[in-house]
């Protein structure tokens, strides 16, 4: 699969995640976000566990463990809590300016070398997106703007250590995948508990929500997401990120007659326009790409291995009832 093929499957993971809000807040319980976090993760981690029959062998358990704790079970409750606590359109802005730590974390630890187009991408994207979601009356709270910040250096850091460690001999992208999200969900079901009690009672369209949470937006989002992060750099993977509020845009025009001014229309062919410039190879991506014609299936086991972004986008004042 060529380059291109690649990178669109990918965003298809971040395109997804941008669904979130319109099946958040049409048809899930309300004030529940750590409940649905759990619900996406855990039930779509034993389906993948279970589809491909594997289990972690050896260091792979706390691997997992911790891989599982950054791309989700800490990720998500502070994505959750910077959302409650900041006005409009802020955390998904700190959201956005993930790429920034991915860029920084992989050449530290990946000898991905820091390119000035990946660095001008990543600040063009954030401040299209910024011309989206955010509004004038934004205010900035101290703990809310550190929950996101540090709930982007968490995605960050889980996306270049999944890169890193690769994934085992033999072991496909849905094991490991299935792997991560296990680990995450039962990080986030004591918090959950904790925070929120017992869980709510749920209809139909709350069984019908969470079905497309567990097997599009979760298992198939975040497989594609992982599997990118076998066949591309880190960094090329992060700045589809911002792909994600701008979906949750749209979506929100299309289905919730959510009006669009010029000023975000602008923002978001900015934010596009940037996501799509961090995509164009420089040399060193045409000569690994060469070298994937030679060996058209690199395994995700080699040190190059995991966005949304936000996994949900939290940019309306409607999430932080």
């Amino acid at each position: 699969m060529n380059r291109v093929a690649t990178i669109a499957l990918t965003a298809l993971a971040p395109i997804s995640w941008g669904s979130t809000y319109v099946v958040a807040s049409e048809l899930l319980p309300p004030d529940r976000p750590l409940f649905t976090g759990a619900m996406r993760a855990l039930p779509a981690g034993l389906l993948l566990i279970a589809l491909s029959r594997t289990l972690p062998k050896g260091a792979w358990w706390w691997k997992s463990a911790v891989l599982g704790t950054l791309n989700i079970g800490a990720f998500f409750p502070l994505l959750f809590l910077a959302a409650y606590r900041l006005p409009g359109g802020v955390a998904a802005v700190l959201g956005a300016a993930g790429p920034l730590f991915v860029v920084g974390l992989a050449a530290l630890l990946l000898g991905e070398r820091a390119r000035l187009r990946h660095v001008l991408a990543a600040v063009v994207a954030a401040f299209g997106v910024s011309m989206v979601v955010l509004t004038a009356e934004a205010e900035l709270d101290l703990i809310g703007v550190i929950a996101g910040i540090v709930s982007s250096a968490s995605m960050g850091a889980g996306t270049v250590m999944t890169k890193r460690w690769g994934r085992p001999e033999g072991v496909g992208p849905l094991a490991v995948t299935g792997w991560q999200l296990t680990a995450g969900g039962l990080v986030i079901i004591p918090i959950a508990a904790l925070v929120e009690g017992a869980p709510p009672a749920l209809d139909g369209k709350a069984f019908l929500g969470y079905g497309y949470m567990m097997l599009i937006n979760t298992g198939a989002a975040y497989v594609l997401w992982f599997r990118g992060i076998g066949k591309l750099s880190a960094t090329s993977v992060t700045l589809l990120g911002p792909l994600s509020p701008l979906t949750a845009a749209v979506i929100g025009w299309a289905a919730l007659g959510q009006a669009l001014t010029p000023i975000q229309l602008v923002g978001m062919a900015i934010a596009f326009g940037a996501t799509v410039f961090g995509q164009l190879p420089g040399r060193a991506d045409r000569a690994s790409a060469a070298r994937a014609v030679a060996t058209p299936e690199e395994p995700f086991s080699s040190p190059e291995a995991t966005d949304r972004n936000v996994s949900m986008d939290l940019s309306n004042a409607e999430m932080r009832r």
